[in-house]
């Protein structure tokens, strides 16, 4: 099954996620010039902390919790340095430290050493520059996994739509160079299945097709933030992952043509899109 990831800082919605059968319980720490890139998109900016971090590992049993920080930087005036915030993280109960919006192998090897096999590591490639040094990337010791950002990534390429790195074979291409050294990956987010641009099950076909292990489960999904009712919240998950899943077991005994099919029909409803915006 794929490990399903579900962004909160709130315990209570972390403990939902949980029960209803998500892996992983995602910390957002990002936050340096993260507006400068998206700003006057419709993306959440979530700026989570370390005692997030705390609060929510206090509050799950079995879920992990992955925490994506900062780039790469050096301490200023109004905050603390990479290996500070890792380290910070690390000690509040980070199984899984991620790092984002990396271009160069020096900043790897920073995020390696500062971690220091303590968690596991995350890579998120989201810039051009990180996706052509896929093939070093993937010889460098010490990395756990890999999460192909599509929203950064379109963006930094002048796309309309994210899934087009999908449609146009990159994704394809990308996965095919992590998975020549069994490195386990994901790439983008999951709508409900019938919810989306593009509908979620098309979507998740195409993770079991490429031999994705790890999708973030999006805001689209179930925006927590918006209900304000627990148990609507409850509901919304555990039929939500319960679908999901029973999708994956169907996946798990198909050929090789329910997957082209998929990707062909996939690829239409992404053209189909990006003609009409």
């Amino acid at each position: 099954m794929i490990n399903l990831m579900y962004i909160t800082k709130r315990p209570d919605i972390a403990k939902i996620a949980e029960e209803a059968g998500v892996d992983w319980i995602f910390v957002d720490m990002e936050f340096i010039e993260k507006d400068t890139r998206q700003g006057g998109l419709d993306t959440v900016q979530n700026h989570h902390t370390v005692e997030d971090v705390t609060a929510v590992k206090t509050a799950v049993c079995k879920a992990k919790v992955l925490v994506r920080v900062n780039p790469i930087h050096e301490a200023s005036s109004e905050y603390f340095s990479s290996e500070e915030e890792i380290d910070a993280v690390i000690k509040a109960g980070a199984d899984i430290v991620m790092l984002p919006y990396f271009k160069t192998i020096r900043e790897i090897d920073a995020f390696i050493k500062y971690v220091d096999n303590r968690a596991r590591t995350c890579l998120l490639v989201e810039t051009p520059e990180a996706a052509a040094l896929l093939e070093t990337i993937v010889e460098i010791p010490g990395i756990d996994m890999i999460h192909i950002g599509l929203n950064d990534m379109h963006l930094a390429l002048k796309m309309k739509f994210m899934f087009q790195l999908l449609a146009d074979g990159s994704v394809d291409k990308w996965t095919s160079v992590i998975k020549s050294k069994g490195i386990m990956f994901g790439f983008g987010g999951l709508a409900s299945l019938d919810g989306g641009t593009v509908p979620g099950r098309m979507i998740l076909k195409e993770h079991y097709r490429l031999g994705s292990r790890m999708v973030i489960v999006s805001r689209s999904f179930c925006n927590a933030d918006k209900i304000g009712d627990l148990d609507e919240i409850r509901v919304i998950f555990r039929n939500g992952i319960r679908d999901i899943r029973m999708l994956e077991m169907e996946c798990q005994h198909q050929s090789n043509d329910y997957f082209e099919n998929n990707r062909i029909v996939t690829n239409k409803a992404i053209e189909e899109f990006i003609k009409g915006i």
